[in-house]
């Protein structure tokens, strides 16, 4: 007989200590650091190039 799910047995799932998170928090911190300096750069070099860039021999 089916019952549904109602019976399977809850599990917490993983549960970190607290260095790993303090690890992943500066993990985080790190790729969005370097996500917001490349967007940066990628917005310095459009500005450097100039409206230039959008005009291309077809």
């Amino acid at each position: 007989m089916i019952t549904g799910m109602a019976d399977k047995p809850e599990i917490d799932g993983i549960v970190l200590t607290e260095a790993q998170k303090k690890s992943r928090r500066q993990r985080s911190i790190a790729i969005a650091l370097a996500l917001g300096v490349l967007v940066v750069l990628f917005f310095a070099v459009t500005m450097v190039k100039g409206p230039a860039v959008l005009v291309r021999p077809m």
